[in-house]
């Protein structure tokens, strides 16, 4: 942060893709690696203006570790996601924040999900590659009718695949809808219809929805993340619904004493392909860890200039590709 004027500000901000080792595929992130003095709805509004997944602020730690991070959707904060993690620790380090790194490097986010952390070597051509722990255990909540979840995606309710598990609640920071669909063929033609994915919020259930299917060839597992309801009509990446996933069928897996690992493709329909690497530690029937690792490539950065007094941010600028 700097100040221009004698009621302007500026704030540098990166923009990074995320998920990916090729500028403008992956999942777009904006970052503010300093947001002191940015108010909740400031953050909101920048967000907005972004327009992005997610938009993340850099703040000192609060609690003795190694930054706080706010993350923004444009029409509400979350208290984690994972593609913001990785994005943020990408552009912290590209930038130096952490100084030289030789070999591996853990920082820890605290956020409102509790405490995050990211370990990362250093890489190549532009890009680094992290790793993030996911601040929760699997949590598990309600099951929702096949009918109800096909009718939100468009299908039909034999789309749905129901032998591993039905559509279900469950998160590990973050709760999202985990669907199975039968094929690719599903997965492709799956899309959002608004009113029903209303009709299941009315029932209490968010409608963020992951919906999946088996993979081919080195791809275990191709997936798709619906939240419209948050902003996001669909996400090219989402690494907090991938760990979801990833301890869901950990869980529902009958080895008792097992670690677990997946390459997950998403974003392919997009044209924003994505590849996110899960794994988990599962022992005497928990499970105990739950990890999400990816690539990230440098895209831009600028300035936004704003006037605190005002609610409104009257201008941005400076951006440089």
């Amino acid at each position: 942060m700097s100040s221009v004027g004698l009621h302007q500000m500026q704030f540098k901000y990166f923009t990074c893709d995320v998920f990916t080792r090729d500028r403008f595929g992956g999942n777009q992130l904006a970052v503010l690696p300093d947001a002191r003095g940015l108010s909740t709805r400031q953050m909101q509004q920048i967000a907005r203006e972004f327009n992005y997944s997610e938009t993340t602020f850099v703040l000192p730690a609060e609690q003795g570790h190694t930054r706080k991070v706010r993350i923004f959707t444009p029409v509400r904060e979350l208290p984690f996601a994972g593609h913001p993690n990785i994005g943020t620790a990408f552009v912290l380090a590209t930038n130096r924040e952490f100084g030289p790194i030789e070999g591996e490097l853990t920082v820890t986010f605290e956020e409102g999900a509790g405490l995050v952390p990211i370990t990362f070597p250093a890489g190549s051509n532009g890009c680094l590659r992290c790793e993030l722990l996911a601040p929760q255990g699997l949590t598990l909540g309600p099951t929702v009718a096949p009918e109800l979840i096909a009718a939100a995606l468009s299908l039909a309710p034999s789309d749905i695949h129901l032998e591993v598990h039905p559509p279900q609640v469950a998160g590990v920071g973050f709760p999202f809808v985990i669907v199975e669909l039968q094929d690719t063929d599903a997965l492709a033609r799956a899309h959002c219809h608004v009113p029903s994915m209303e009709t299941l919020n009315e029932t209490g259930i968010v409608p963020d929805i992951l919906l999946y299917a088996q993979g081919s060839g080195d791809v275990d597992i191709r997936a798709r993340m619906f939240a419209p309801l948050d902003g996001i009509p669909e996400d090219p990446a989402t690494g907090s619904a991938i760990c979801a996933l990833a301890a869901l069928l950990s869980h529902c897996d009958q080895a008792d004493t097992a670690e677990f690992s997946w390459r997950i493709a998403q974003g392919v329909e997009m044209g924003r392909p994505s590849m996110l690497l899960a794994r988990t530690q599962k022992k005497d029937g928990v499970v105990e860890a739950t990890w999400i690792a990816g690539d990230c490539v440098m895209v831009c950065e600028g300035v936004i200039t704003l006037d605190p007094a005002s609610s409104i941010a009257p201008g941005c600028g400076q951006g440089q590709a």
